[in-house]
């Protein structure tokens, strides 16, 4: 059923009595972000819970300038990967056991797939989306060269459905919960059924979508999952990934990446790895305690909110940004590329226009925080925890403003950063 959210384009304080009923609102104090400054950059790096400096200070303070290396015992360092990942599995509708936070995205994709093929050796397709978030593709290339006459299908390119790509040499299906581009949300319930029919097994990117929407890991059927924790579970910069790897996979799935954080007995120094029991054996190396404490407050407040209302409030945001950007922003050459039922977008909006990264740059210098993809591609997140539905109608303003003055045309605002 679609949403009707008329009213709320109505008038600004229309949006206004929204932000004062709005149930999530007291949430907006448990992050820290500057005064005056619009937000919409959630979907790439969440805003810092203020509770995080309190955890890192005390880690910084007492753990690590008092207690020194007795904090691996004392302050539950060397547990923090499982403790943590007991706090992010009913967020992603896993059960206990099954996650675990441990190095980055990258690196627990690269063991995902390695781990699927270890589980479908007389296979050697792998497949996945020809829009992925690139780095999907090239791990999966650095995969391949791992093992023998492993090839790759792609979605879009090799084929325009999962049924056309998959037969019985297929693997692996990897693919990405929400797409990093356009924030179109497949149907992973249906393309599960679909691998395991076939006889592969699947590898889920949850990376857009954990903390913002319902996740439902074991209800899914998935086989192996990863999740980046920086976006919308605000573990703060380059902060650690999880992996989940389903319980009925756990005693044959091999980790390629054997490090002592993934052995049976690991302070016995032995010479020859022994895989841990479980969801431990997926660890790799020691583990960066700071980023884990700062993003343990994320994961904590991720623990509490009620992530259906979270759910409605995003739909409710960006339904919002698209009514106001297509009465305002269409006649200006701005087009969406964000699928239009809100039941099949996530928690972003992407517009296109061809000099979108000069527009982000003017809007930024307005302290309205968006980002830019290639080619093109103008993205706004909508963190409904911190951010309000006058939030959303000031940002599509001042959008429209930026287009209509042509302010973008500035060349202060065309200069590349290393980082868009």
């Amino acid at each position: 059923m679609q949403m009707n959210i008329t009213y709320l384009s109505e008038s600004r304080s229309a949006c206004e009595k929204e932000d004062v009923t709005d149930p999530l609102r007291n949430w907006q104090d448990a992050f820290n972000l500057p005064q005056d400054l619009i937000y919409l950059d959630g979907n790439s790096l969440g805003a810092m819970p203020k509770k995080a400096l309190e955890q890192l200070e005390q880690t910084i303070r007492n753990e690590w300038a008092e207690d020194l290396i007795t904090s691996w015992n004392k302050a539950g360092w060397w547990k923090l990967p499982e403790t943590l990942g007991e706090l992010i599995a009913p967020v992603v509708g896993a059960a206990s056991g099954q996650v675990i936070i441990s190095d980055s995205t990258s690196l627990n994709i690269y063991k995902s797939i390695h781990a699927a093929l270890g589980l479908r050796q007389k296979r050697t397709v792998v497949i996945s989306e020809a829009d992925s978030f690139p780095t999907n593709l090239y791990i999966m290339d650095g995969v391949a060269t791992t093992r023998k006459n492993i090839q790759r299908r792609l979605l879009g390119k090799d084929g325009n459905t999962l049924d056309e790509l998959l037969d019985d040499q297929v693997a692996v299906v990897s693919f990405s919960h929400i797409n990093y581009r356009t924030g179109e949300i497949l149907p992973i319930a249906e393309l599960v059924q679909q691998t395991h029919d076939a006889g592969a097994l699947f590898v889920l990117d949850t990376c857009h979508s954990a903390g913002v929407l319902p996740v439902e890991l074991d209800q899914w059927g998935v086989d192996f999952a990863v999740g980046c924790t920086y976006k919308y579970l605000n573990g703060g910069p380059g902060s650690p990934a999880f992996i989940y790897v389903a319980k009925r996979h756990q005693k044959e799935a091999v980790n390629p990446l054997s490090g002592w954080w993934g052995h049976a007995r690991p302070f016995e120094f032995e010479e020859n790895f022994h895989a841990a029991e479980g969801i431990r054996r997926f660890q790799t190396g020691t583990q960066p305690i700071l980023s884990l404490r700062g993003l343990q407050a994320g994961l904590e407040i991720a623990q509490e909110v009620d992530l259906p209302q979270v759910r409605k409030k995003s739909q409710r945001l960006t339904q919002l940004f698209i009514k106001l950007i297509e009465s305002g922003c269409r006649n200006y050459g701005v087009t969406l590329q964000s699928p239009t039922d809100h039941d099949k977008r996530g928690s972003q909006v992407t517009l296109h226009f061809e000099n979108g990264f000069a527009v982000i740059q003017a809007l930024i210098a307005r302290k309205i925080i968006a980002d830019f993809r290639e080619p093109g591609s103008m993205r706004f997140g909508f963190a409904p925890l911190y951010l309000r539905y006058t939030d959303v109608w000031d940002a599509a303003e001042a959008l429209e403003d930026v287009l209509k003055t042509e302010e973008w045309k500035e060349e202060r605002f065309r200069q590349k950063h290393e980082v868009t």
